[in-house]
């Protein structure tokens, strides 16, 4: 009741967690002895392990919004690890690797994804990244997202949470143990290895992860791992070798760096002062009208921080993209608004030639350069001589209207120079010794062109 009635008051004007307990502290005389500070310590650490942050930078009002929503039951550990998930949830689909995301370009026509030289197209797309990359700029939004999406990304925390995996020669604390804490004197240093996990029982050999949390993960990134490692030896030790145990050097150590690693720049997201439950409905929302959708754990208000709150993000927004692809298949008036659209703004059918022709109808229609019966088209985003280019020549023999070859932007320019289509003829004939083709004849070096030609005029529109 005390924690509401104050709440109540607060709302307007938010201030740190970590603040207003040791305001409590030291009204009400708690944890005035050594061992009750340090055991107190202990639970502030792991309530900063919890939320992945110091609890200065905690919102009083709004830290454990998600508190109404948690689910009952205990904590599992999976045997195999929760990698298993992700294959299982990702059997059967096309995973890009190596390809960064750099920028996305969205508008009423689709999406276009940059990564790297790769371009994708798609009608929507989903954005699953972590809050810290979206923090960091990582990826450019053309147009800018919303204000208050930008604003909202900005208000709410991304935290550090950062562990040491130990894998020892054998298994000396126990093989009845699940988990084990440690206290310290100082305060400062209170998240620094204050709690152990073994993995005995679900890894198939000793296995033992120490968390770092609050202030302690933040140092812990400017360690090296020999340093890191070294630091929570000498900690277990302490705590065994009074014992008579004999701590063994590990057979192998791993140190996470969430903090700097590209592809997150933290470990999950928290409450921060200023900020609220909503902030987390404002990340969730699309943007372009049902064209850039986003899920992940920092856009589930109800139980954000978890990995069961990224999976049923990416369930709902499953279905708001279905709703959305539904609502536009059955809306004629799309199409009636923008009969021109065709093949430059949606996938080919397998119809046979008749598409095909009319889609590289379009591509012509605005050629890059023109010359007596030859047009050409030029490989997008290069002035490059030797890039290719794609010729097309009108000719009147039957139904073949138009015949195809590629050629360099160099020949290009040197059949620009020539007098006459006979002598270009002549010229692609008996210089280059080209045959020009049906378009169901082009190489595969010709599709791969023409699909690019596609993704890049699509490019255009989208912000036409």
């Amino acid at each position: 009741k005390l924690r509401q009635s104050m709440i109540e008051e607060i709302k307007s004007v938010d201030v740190p967690l970590g603040e207003a307990l040791e305001t409590f502290r030291l009204v009400y005389g708690v944890a005035e002895e050594p061992q009750e500070r340090m055991l107190l310590d202990w639970h502030l650490a792991n309530l900063e392990y919890a939320n992945a942050t110091l609890l200065g930078n905690l919102s009083m009002a709004y830290w454990d919004q998600d508190d109404p929503y948690e689910m009952g039951g205990d904590h599992c550990f999976i045997p195999g690890g929760n990698e298993i998930f992700v294959h299982a949830l990702a059997e059967n689909l096309p995973v890009f690797y190596g390809n960064t995301v750099e920028s996305i370009r969205y508008g009423s026509n689709g999406v276009m994804v940059y990564a790297g030289d790769k371009e994708f197209y798609c009608d929507m797309a989903l954005v699953t990244v972590p809050l810290g990359v979206l923090k960091k700029g990582a990826i450019g939004f053309h147009p800018e997202l919303p204000q208050k999406k930008r604003d909202a990304i900005q208000r709410l925390g991304f935290g550090l949470l950062n562990k040491v995996a130990m894998l020892f020669p054998y298994n000396f604390w126990g093989e009845e143990i699940d988990t084990f804490g440690r206290l310290t004197e100082d305060s400062s240093t209170r998240g620094e290895f204050f709690l152990f996990y073994s993995y005995s029982s679900v890894s198939g050999g000793p296995l033992l992860v120490a968390l770092v949390a609050g202030d302690a993960a933040e140092r812990f990134e400017t360690l090296s791992p020999t340093d890191s490692v070294k630091r929570v030896l000498e900690i277990l030790r302490g705590i065994y070798h009074p014992k008579g145990i004999v701590v063994p050097d590990p057979v192998q150590a791993l140190c996470s760096r969430w903090g700097q690693d590209k592809f997150s720049y933290g470990s999950y997201s928290y409450v921060a002062v200023g900020s609220s439950g909503d902030d987390y409905d404002i990340l969730a929302e699309s943007v372009g009208d049902g064209r850039v959708f986003f899920a992940g754990e920092a856009t589930n208000k109800q139980y954000p921080a978890t990995m069961h709150g990224a999976f049923l993000s990416g369930m709902r927004e499953a279905a708001n993209i279905l709703r959305v692809a539904r609502r536009r298949a059955s809306s004629s008036s799309s199409a009636a608004s923008n009969p021109n659209q065709s093949c430059i703004n949606k996938e080919e059918d397998d119809d046979g030639d008749e598409e095909e022709d009319s889609c590289l109808d379009q591509l012509f229609e605005t050629p890059d350069l023109t010359f007596g019966d030859f047009s050409v088209l030029f490989t997008p985003n290069s002035d490059e001589l030797e890039s290719m280019s794609l010729l097309r020549v009108s000719i009147k023999v039957e139904s073949r209207d138009w015949l195809y070859g590629l050629v360099t932007r160099k020949q290009v320019l040197e059949l620009g120079e020539m007098e006459g289509d006979e002598l270009r003829n002549e010229y692609l004939r008996e210089k280059l010794g080209l045959t020009l083709v049906e378009r169901k004849s082009l190489s595969q070096e010709g599709e791969s062109m023409i699909s690019s030609l596609k993704a890049a005029r699509l490019n255009r529109q989208i912000f036409d």
